[in-house]
């Protein structure tokens, strides 16, 4: 096909009545494209772009340049940049923002509750006075689903709750069009019933039929008209996963939910390969030799892929001199190579409990810069000196090699600290002694660190034991012990003295991770709330206040509720070069360096050093960095929620059969509905309904977060201890409804059950030895 022929058939086909706007690549499906043909439409979508024939609207979605909004508002094409916000892509946002302040309006993201009414969160808050979500009740949502952004009508009028309420009037650009859920038939037509709480109805899909589609089969839509209150939704079925309950659809509903990326495509495999070729696994005349220095890894027992190294001796002085060598991921992705566009689309490794879906092939991941015993490694090293009370007085780096000496897991090192004696036959002189060392050093940077003012909460992290065909056998809470400890110290003074050094000592703009303050009006919240819970608190302000409540509060029956309180009060984390420093980690200069082969954002900080090492000047603009942080952020974000989405949704197939099985659970929530309880042994959350509490008329007390009848004892507060049976689960929908059975005393907390009932199948809850969760998620990676 000529270049004319396929701009006028391009032209023809936006411009029909029943076009709907898609992006490129949906627009080479529908006009049934060849490979070729696909990237000379790519082209032509950008150059009549230039000559104003076509613009994108949200989501960069093709449109015809007269194209309307469906509110009747032309769509402009999204400039490049803005000088108000200095962030590249956000303009139409920002752009919205101040059309709507101008209104009463607002402009946010759109979350939906499972009861079919939702919030709008700001897009820009004022950072004196938090601007309040504003309350979206079922009947005003329109067409918006959640995570879209949104404008929103604000009423002159409070709630019955007094809350801040509105109507949402446009959608300003879309989240997804795309979404999973399970193919239904009712009469002559199939219908789909979308997972979550996305939608209140079925969505239309027609005749299914050229798809072999079958009823209870969990499929993938396009959305072509999304639901309203008055109307029916459409879509069509692009893919069908297979039959709900089947192995491994969950994984495939998750994976397809979240659009997280598929297979590599063959130039990056390619790429992969050429690099594999030319590494010949020589020292070369450019590297620093640690092979020498007695170097070793510690990481979770099923890691395949190992980036960082520990290394430390001890100087005449007394200080001690630590080397954490990272993986050099740098040397092998090149700038604006393949692979480092495809790792850039990425932006993080997926860790998914029964797969791992990498930022890089596992060419470079699992084996070139897989820092794998025995075998000589590129790595970019950071020498730290410390003084004998464990103060940095000195950083430098080197582009290196080094031949780690010995690899362990964490239960190994847990057990060397428990039992060195029956080590030290196992390990050689040198390789016993700095583990040794290491864990002295990393407890003295631990209290320094906590000392100064960093708060650390104590939230549980499910891992979850599964079969050969990915099937729930049973979970546990993954413990922060001393040998998770070691590393997180370690990793956190690399990330630190890297960031200082680029910062403060170059005056290089750099890809920071940054954590926000609370605001004053969360913190005043929070505030309010634990001292409503009878403990004794000042104002929440000062972050003194915050770590001594943490730990008031450890090991007693309210450290749930606080913990996950202390946390919603918190901002993101997230990457920026905005120089504001992180909250929680309580560090002026705090940047990622040590996970270069699952995390973009490290790949930006050692281009950036290895620039430095080799005399040149890094590119900083601080644009560019403000577009890779967001970019990477959000991607960390997406993975974040796929990631625990599936953990429950396992969760709660490993249930679905199990209905009248007891736990023991404590509270950590009530609300106007019932009380929120996270159950024992089996670490998932689910909703006692108030219809299932004892017979009376309760009251919701907001302050206190309690649930008081007017019958003697029918209180229910956070922290209380109770007996639960399962009622009834709906994967589908991620909801997992309890029956109370009793509260329960602390001396009761082992005995959940009347003997008469059905009891939990122990053997199979308890864990087997070995886990199949493939995540090298430790501590540190997260701050």
């Amino acid at each position: 096909m000529t270049e004319s022929s396929l701009q006028t058939r391009l032209l023809d086909h936006v411009q029909k009545s029943e076009y709907r706007p898609a992006k490129p690549s949906v627009i080479a499906r529908q006009l049934d494209l060849d490979a070729d043909e696909r990237q000379l439409l790519k082209r032509l979508i950008k150059r009549l772009i230039q000559q104003g024939k076509l613009v994108f609207g949200p989501r960069h979605l093709v449109m015809p340049a007269s194209a309307k909004s469906p509110f009747g508002n032309p769509v402009a094409p999204t400039p490049k940049s803005h000088p108000r916000s200095g962030e590249p892509g956000n303009e139409s946002r920002f752009r919205e923002v101040s059309k709507a302040e101008a209104k009463n309006e607002i402009v946010g993201v759109f979350r939906k509750a499972a009861a079919g009414f939702g919030f709008v969160v700001a897009v820009r808050r004022d950072e004196a006075n938090d601007q309040p979500d504003v309350f979206i009740p079922a009947n005003k949502i329109h067409d918006a689903a959640d995570g879209d952004t949104v404008r929103a009508q604000l009423s002159q009028r409070r709630d019955r709750l007094r809350r801040l309420s509105g109507e949402i009037i446009e959608v300003v650009e879309r989240r997804t069009h795309r979404f999973v859920g399970t193919y239904l038939e009712r009469g002559t037509g199939g219908y789909v019933q979308v997972d979550g709480a996305a939608f209140d109805q079925d969505v239309w899909v027609g005749d299914a039929g050229a798809k072999n589609c079958r009823p209870a089969d969990k499929v993938v839509i396009e959305m072509v008209r999304f639901p309203t209150t008055f109307r029916t939704g459409e879509a069509v079925i692009i893919e069908v996963l297979g039959g709900r309950g089947r192995p491994g659809v969950d994984t495939l509903t998750i994976i397809h939910q979240y659009q997280l990326p598929g297979e590599f495509p063959a130039d990056v495999l390619e790429d992969a390969r050429q690099q594999a070729d030319r590494f010949d696994g020589t020292l070369g005349h450019r590297r620093t030799d640690f092979t020498k220095d007695t170097v070793v890894t510690i990481d979770p027992q099923e890691a395949r892929d190992f980036d960082d190294a520990i290394s430390l001796s001890r100087l005449e002085n007394g200080h001690w001199r630590l080397g954490v060598h990272i993986a050099d991921v740098s040397h092998f992705v090149r700038h604006n190579s393949p692979l480092d566009a495809e790792a850039r689309k990425r932006g993080t490794s997926v860790y998914l409990p029964d797969r791992v879906i990498p930022m890089l092939p596992e060419t470079i991941s699992n084996n070139l810069a897989s820092l794998q015993p025995d075998r000589l490694r590129y790595t970019l090293s950071v020498v730290i000196e410390f003084d004998g009370e464990g103060r940095p007085v000195a950083t430098d780096w080197f582009r290196s090699a080094i031949r780690s000496a010995h690899r362990f897991n964490y239960e190994e090192i847990d057990d060397f600290l428990a039992n060195e004696r029956a080590w030290k036959s196992k390990l050689s002189p040198a390789v016993f002694e700095l583990v040794r060392e290491m864990h002295t050093l990393a407890m003295i940077l631990r209290r320094n660190r906590l000392a100064r003012g960093a708060i650390e909460l104590h939230l549980p992290e499910v891992r979850i034991d599964l079969d050969d065909d990915g099937r729930v056998r049973g979970a546990t809470v993954r413990q922060n012990t001393e040998s998770h400890q070691i590393i997180e110290e370690f990793m956190l003074s690399a990330n630190e003295a890297v960031a200082r050094k680029l910062a403060v000592d170059h005056s290089f703009n750099i890809l920071r991770r940054i954590h926000e303050p609370p605001s004053p009006l969360k913190l005043k919240q929070l505030t309010e709330f634990v001292q409503a819970l009878g403990l004794p608190s000042d104002s929440l302000e000062s972050r003194f206040e915050i770590k001594r409540l943490i730990e008031l509060t450890a090991g007693r029956p309210e450290s749930a509720a606080v913990n996950v309180a202390v946390l919603r009060s918190m901002q993101k984390a997230i990457y920026s070069p905005r120089d504001i420093g992180h909250y929680a980690l309580h560090s002026e200069h705090y940047c990622h360096f040590t996970s270069p082969i699952r995390r973009y954002p490290d790949l930006v900080i050692h281009r950036m050093v290895g620039d430095v090492i080799d005399g040149r000047r890094p590119v900083d603009d601080f644009q560019q960095l403000t577009q890779i942080g967001n970019q990477c952020s959000e991607l960390e974000q997406r993975a974040e929620r796929a990631e625990r989405d599936l953990v429950r949704l396992k969760l709660l197939n490993y249930l679905a059969d199990k209905v009248g099985m007891e736990m023991a659970a404590i509270a950590t929530g009530v609300e106007a509905i019932g009380i929120f309880a996270l159950c024992d042994p089996l670490p998932v959350d689910g909703l006692i309904p108030i219809d299932s509490l004892p017979h009376d008329r309760y009251h919701l007390d907001r302050t206190t977060r309690s649930l008081t009848g007017h019958k003697a004892n029918n209180v229910f507060r956070i922290g209380d201890r109770l007996a639960v049976r399962v009622a009834r689960v709906d994967p589908d929908r991620r909801e997992l409804q309890l029956d109370l059975l009793q509260r329960m005393t602390a001396r009761e907390k082992s005995k959940p059950a009347s003997s008469g009932r059905k009891k939990a199948n122990n053997k199979k809850m308890r864990p087997s030895p070995r886990s199949v969760a493939k995540s090298k998620r430790k501590g540190r990676r997260r701050l």
